[in-house]
């Protein structure tokens, strides 16, 4: 643990820039050992392909309740 705790330390030093690219190459480490299964794959070729066909929607995990502004 103590070598998380000093990476911390570390990561908290560095500029704006460089934590950038940091969060971006973990980012890839990280992308690189997902596993695509069928399923997932399937849905996106789905997606892709609802694209294609004009057939846009946009799902949303929790409902959305509209702003009451200039009341």
């Amino acid at each position: 643990m103590q070598t998380l705790e000093r990476f911390e330390a570390e990561v908290k030093q560095l500029s704006k820039a460089e934590r950038k690219v940091l969060r971006d190459w973990l980012e890839n480490l990280i992308g690189d050992e997902l596993e695509f299964t069928d399923e997932f794959k399937g849905k996106i070729e789905r997606g892709e392909r609802g694209l294609r066909e004009g057939q846009t929607s946009i799902e949303c995990p929790t409902p959305v309740k509209p702003s009451r502004s200039g009341e």
